[in-house]
């Protein structure tokens, strides 16, 4: 963290692969849940991709949680996206709801941390504020 900066929210959470590999088998759950990019990158990681899509729903869970409503209050898993930029590093990008939540909160900067081990996966997201 930044000096001077906070935390003004922290959120965890788990997600179990093989249910998410069951569920992302169902396009009107990936389409409802996932945004284009999401989905884009979770077909480019072949045999990973339910690994994939279970550290990403776990990262709209956790950010959920870090922005105090849960799925709630306009923020929705579809207000919430995992991006990953260069050398693959997850990213957080609000939308809508979740992004005005994050902004009432004096939020300035999303820390996203994602982890698989066998068949759960896990996501930590801090949000930091002035």
């Amino acid at each position: 963290m930044r000096e001077g900066a906070r935390i003004v929210g922290i959120g965890c959470d788990l997600c179990a692969v093989g249910r998410m590999g069951r569920a992302i088998g169902k396009a009107h759950f990936t389409e409802r849940v996932f945004l284009p990019g999401e989905r884009a990158y979770m077909d480019g990681r072949g045999r990973a991709r339910a690994q994939s899509a279970a550290a990403m729903f776990a990262a709209k869970e956790a950010a959920a949680k870090a922005l105090g409503t849960g799925f709630a209050q306009g923020v929705m898993p579809w207000t919430i996206e995992v991006i990953h930029a260069a050398q693959g590093v997850p990213q957080l990008l609000l939308h809508g709801d979740a992004q005005a939540r994050f902004e009432a909160l004096g939020g300035t900067r999303a820390h996203l941390s994602l982890s698989h081990e066998g068949d759960m996966a896990m996501a930590m997201v801090i949000l930091e504020g002035e």
